[in-house]
């Protein structure tokens, strides 16, 4: 037996939910009445197109997710995906090229929302010299990171570096319903930490922004990155897209890239 298709009412109830609206906030926002919101929620009121869009604006649903409920409430999808390889984006592609290309000599990739690596710099080199060949064949920059034949066992502080990467994958789960963000997550939470994971340095504070501390041929480098999405995307692909830029923490860093 198949299972029956979502409807969009308690879809919608759910995104509400994870949003912690009541009926009537949603309402207000939206320019509804919380009895037609209720209605729509239970399945006695079929909402027009235009609804379901702005209902999803409101409550900030992703652009993969808004085609989920609109063809759940019987429309063809709004939002269109195409590959970064598509015409339709060849400037984009071609301005993230020339941006991640800029940032040298400091590394710089793009990540699609699977954190796969769809493009990057020659700085982002530096981060993998130590990294296992089978790991750069379809490189995944969680697998890269956290897998034990990847950068993991020269990062100096892989525990806080292991959390922080952990929860920005459990705040994009609670926003997304990405069942394989789900499995990627499981996989690297699963990953066994290095063996020399207690020779780490100290737990840093004090620094502006966690830092990346980076052992390289005897020295340790220290990056903070940047991550920059899309502002109101239309397109799919484009909507999961994040540029990640690493800036030097430190003088020494600063000073290595550099020279």
């Amino acid at each position: 037996m198949t299972a029956a298709p979502p409807r969009v009412g308690p879809l919608l109830r759910e995104w509400r939910n994870r949003r912690r609206l009541s009926q009537l906030d949603l309402a207000l926002a939206a320019d509804s009445s919380a009895r037609h919101i209720s209605f729509i929620e239970t399945g006695r009121s079929c909402p027009s197109r235009e609804m379901v869009l702005r209902l999803a604006d409101h409550l900030d649903v992703p652009v993969r997710e808004r085609n989920t409920l609109l063809i759940a409430a019987g429309y063809a999808p709004h939002f269109p995906e195409h590959s970064l390889r598509d015409p339709q984006l060849r400037e984009l592609r071609n301005g993230l090229e020339r941006l991640v290309t800029a940032h040298e000599p400091f590394p710089a990739l793009i990540l699609d929302g699977g954190y796969d690596v769809m493009a990057a710099n020659n700085g982002v080199g530096l981060l993998l010299s130590n990294v296992a060949p089978e790991l750069l064949e379809k490189p995944n920059a969680m697998r890269l990171t956290l897998h034990p034949d990847g950068m993991a066992p020269h990062i100096r502080n892989y525990a806080q570096w292991r959390g922080h990467l952990l929860h920005q994958m459990q705040r994009q789960l609670a926003l997304t319903r990405s069942a394989p963000l789900r499995t990627l997550y499981d996989e690297v939470e699963s990953y066994p930490p290095p063996q020399n994971c207690g020779e780490e340095l100290a737990p840093i504070t004090a620094a502006p922004a966690l830092p990346l501390l980076l052992e390289n041929d005897g020295r340790t480098l220290a990056f903070i990155s940047i991550i920059a999405t899309f502002n109101t995307p239309t397109d799919i692909t484009v909507s999961e897209l994040a540029l990640e830029t690493f800036l030097p923490a430190d003088p020494e860093t600063a000073e290595f890239l550099s020279g």
